[in-house]
């Protein structure tokens, strides 16, 4: 343990003199991912915009920074600016992942109960609490969660159309109640279904199609 504890204080020794003694180093790591459209970066992201430092150089100084309170330790290997967007948080966690399901359903009027959890389709089933964010993953199919027809991806965030995620609901819920049909585009619903191959998702999908189209729904 004193080991360990003389290391770090030695690390933080040479940082800091470096910071001190040689201003743009700071600037060039710390600056430069505030720089950066995305807010939360992985040790893989940070390496792609430092390629000349080493893997053990970004991580000293990625913990040191967040030591100094320049960034955030989200959880090991992940790193965000001061302020940050949660919902890129859900794709650096696990990889391969998107947002799907009531996350985008209500956002998209679909479904019109308020949900502080964050919904995410991806290769394994658990919650995971992110400081004052949860979220919630949902295991599907490889050959499913492989195929990004649907999926959207902008500023570091992989999220489900609302017709992608409408057809993650009807595949992974029974008898899910959609407060809202109508802002799905069915025919891009039926074009995208085909993802699943599952004659029991296109029998429940021809069932919503048909409630979308009478009244009042």
């Amino acid at each position: 343990m004193l080991a360990c504890n003389v290391n770090i204080l030695y690390y933080e020794l040479q940082v800091g003199f470096f910071a001190t003694y040689c201003p743009h180093m700071k600037k060039d790591f710390v600056l430069h991912l505030y720089q950066q459209p995305q807010t939360v970066f992985t040790l893989k992201d940070i390496s792609l915009l430092f390629p000349e430092l080493s893997y053990g150089d970004l991580k000293g100084r990625a913990s040191y920074y967040a030591r100094r309170g320049k960034l955030h330790k989200l959880r090991r290997g992940i790193y965000a600016k001061e302020k940050y967007n949660p919902l890129e948080i859900a794709n650096k966690l696990y990889t391969p992942a998107y947002i799907s399901l009531e996350t985008v359903l209500q956002k998209d009027g679909v479904v019109f109960q308020y949900y502080e959890t964050i919904f995410v389709i991806s290769y394994v089933s658990r919650t995971v609490q992110v400081g004052d964010h949860t979220f919630s993953y949902r295991k599907i199919k490889n050959e499913i969660l492989f195929n990004r027809q649907g999926i959207e991806e902008k500023e570091g965030i992989a999220r489900a159309s609302k017709e992608r995620a409408f057809l993650d609901a009807v595949f992974l819920y029974k008898n899910y109640h959609f407060d809202n049909l109508r802002p799905l585009n069915w025919e891009r619903v039926m074009e995208l279904k085909a993802i699943y191959a599952s004659k029991a998702l296109d029998k429940r999908v021809a069932e919503y199609y048909q409630l979308a189209q009478t009244p009042y729904v």
